[in-house]
């Protein structure tokens, strides 16, 4: 069986340095260019085996000397929370994987978030402990080997790096991995490999690749046989080119695939069905994503591969979508329902009230999907294009029962005019953003600032827990109305709060007026002393000094603040109202239950 090239994914939190890592074996910068700064969709570089001799040449003698792999194929994946499925995309088709850590902030969310994906891919992975270069008093030695240029650092330095990777040991162990540094290891098929490296200064990369090409020879060559069948691959990207019309970007990991081929890949309607008139491939060492040269053309690739495919009738055709070669006719059945099962798997099923959600490609549209989900966010309708007026219409129809939901959600597409035009009519929230974790960060946000603002007037309309003490030898009117000088024990008390005593919940009278030093107040809180009528008791009948009383709190607001906003009460509203339930339910024992 022919042994193909191992395909790389590359995973990480946001801005740990995954790109630009790939960029300093490149040589090429797509990082600058992109959206943010963040990779946004999966690019596929391919590094021949004359490259990679020629990187790990001094070093070769770790790996046994010789290389056997036929070369890397490296599928760049954006690292952000957003990007799971993204990243699973990029994770299911690779055979192993470079996690991308920090060095000075350590495990992040996104890297146990990767780590997740990784384990339930069973894919084996190696770590880049990046960004040594930012260690204080680090001296930089351009593209040196990892283990010279930390021979040359002084001790303070050498032990505040070794106490880094000390805690990203310790932090793998609390996951349940073993990992050490890789010049420590006897057992790479049970200990994680952690290799620290620079990708602004080259330092580690080669030890990186060679431990790399290590692992991949050693324990995968079963994986990497490959079949003489059809070919399997994923649609990365559909995308129009000067000369050439739609042309499909994809990564090929099983088979061969011939000019003249049928294929069979997932499309917006239906599946596509099409002859293949072209394959394009980029010149080696470069980025199928962002060439720089154009591309060669060839009769046939085997897997694995970063390819374009010119061919007709290609409309429609998905990103994130599964791509087979069709060998025989009969077969051509099959796989078209398989690939419709799969479109109809992410096109994602419904909910009655949920928000809108519109994306540029199928890869995109299920990593926005299950971010809201994760988030319990209901989706009404989740599709590919541009913002339209029914869009609109449809999240207005929601926004009549549940007004947070009620809302549009698009990433990297355009807004229609007549969509805009409707949005500003009906006042619908369109959220618009091409990079995916703002477009979630910004409609999260919005959504917990409405609810908190729903709840602070809910919370507002409450009667909320008071106890207050009847003050001795300030009984200023015995009654009609009475005025006694009173302490705040715990909350508050307003006008028009009604009043009931302690000893057996029995209800005294309303609040008239509140005042302090002969100024009228709205409310009265915890800790001060004021005077207040209240309209029905007699003092030395009803109320006595050193009378406990509590504002009367109706059962349902009781029942509220009891489930709701126990956290927004202070400690002593708290037992306040824990006591005042206690009163009630000596009289009626499932009050406010």
């Amino acid at each position: 069986m022919p042994t193909r090239q191992p395909i790389v994914c590359v995973l990480g939190h946001v801005d740990t340095g995954k790109t630009l890592l790939l960029d300093k074996i490149r040589k090429t910068s797509v990082q600058s260019r992109e959206a943010g700064g963040i990779t946004q969709h999966i690019g596929a570089s391919f590094f021949p085996v004359d490259t990679l001799k020629q990187l790990v040449g001094p070093l070769l003698s770790m790996v046994k000397g010789e290389i056997e792999i036929p070369g890397l194929l490296v599928i760049d994946t954006p690292g952000h929370e957003a990007f799971t499925n993204l990243r699973k995309r990029g994770g299911s088709v690779a055979d192993i994987a470079i996690l991308v850590i920090d060095i000075l902030r350590g495990f992040e969310a996104q890297t146990h978030e990767s780590i997740e994906i990784l384990k339930a891919r069973k894919t084996p992975f190696l770590v880049a402990a990046n960004k040594i270069d930012r260690i204080p008093g680090w001296n930089s030695y351009p593209d040196t080997p990892f283990l010279k240029s930390y021979k040359m650092q002084g001790r303070y330095v050498k032990e505040d790096l070794d106490n880094r990777i000390y805690d990203i040991i310790g932090t793998f162990s609390r996951l349940g991995f073993n990992a050490d540094r890789f010049d420590q290891m006897k057992d790479f098929t049970k200990t994680v490999a952690i290799v620290p490296t620079s990708a602004k200064t080259g330092e580690g990369v080669t030890e990186l690749l060679m431990v790399l090409v290590g692992l991949t020879q050693q324990y995968l060559k079963k994986r990497l046989q490959t079949t003489e069948g059809p070919a399997k691959g994923t649609v990365l990207e559909v995308k129009e080119e000067p000369g050439l019309g739609l042309t499909i970007n994809a990564v090929i990991y099983d088979g061969i695939l011939h000019k003249d081929d049928l294929i069979v890949a997932g499309g917006k309607e239906r599946p596509v069905v099409t002859r293949i008139r072209a394959i394009l491939v980029p010149k080696a060492l470069d980025e199928i994503r962002d060439p720089r040269n154009s591309f060669s053309s060839v009769s046939s690739v085997y897997a694995a591969a970063g390819i374009k495919i010119v061919a007709p009738d290609l409309e429609g055709a998905l990103a994130g979508a599964p791509l087979y070669g069709v060998s025989h006719s009969e077969d051509l059945e099959k796989y078209t329902r398989l690939v419709r099962e799969e479109i109809e798997r992410i096109r994602i099923t419904t909910d009655i009230d949920g928000v809108v959600l519109k994306a540029d490609t199928l890869g995109s549209l299920e990593a926005i999907a299950e971010s809201l989900k994760r988030n319990d966010v209901p989706i009404r309708l989740a599709d590919i294009g541009d913002v339209s007026k029914r869009d609109v219409t449809e999240a207005d129809v929601v926004k009549e029962h549940e007004p947070f939901y009620g809302v549009v959600l698009a990433f990297n597409i355009k807004i229609l005019p007549d969509a805009q035009e409707e949005a500003e009519i009906k006042s619908i929230q369109i959220f618009r953003e091409n990079i995916i974790y703002r477009l979630m960060d910004d409609y999260l946000l919005w959504l917990k600032n409405q609810r908190e603002k729903e709840l602070e007037q809910e919370f507002e309309k409450l009667v909320t827990p008071g106890k207050i003490r009847i003050m001795e030898g300030y009984v200023f009117r015995r009654t009609k109305p009475a005025i006694v000088g009173v302490e705040i024990l715990a909350g508050r008390i307003k006008p028009k709060h009604r009043l009931v005593r302690a000893k057996d919940g029995k209800e005294v009278g309303e609040v008239l007026q509140i005042q302090e030093k002969g100024k009228a107040l709205s409310e009265a809180q915890q800790g001060m002393q004021v005077a207040v009528s209240i309209d029905k008791p007699l003092v030395g009948r009803h109320i006595f000094e050193s009378d406990m009383l509590f504002v009367k709190v109706p059962e349902r607001h009781a029942k509220v603040l009891l489930t709701t906003f126990m956290d927004r009460l202070t400690m002593e509203e708290q037992e306040a109202l824990n006591e005042y339930v206690n009163i009630m339910r000596k009289k009626m024992p499932f009050w406010a239950a």
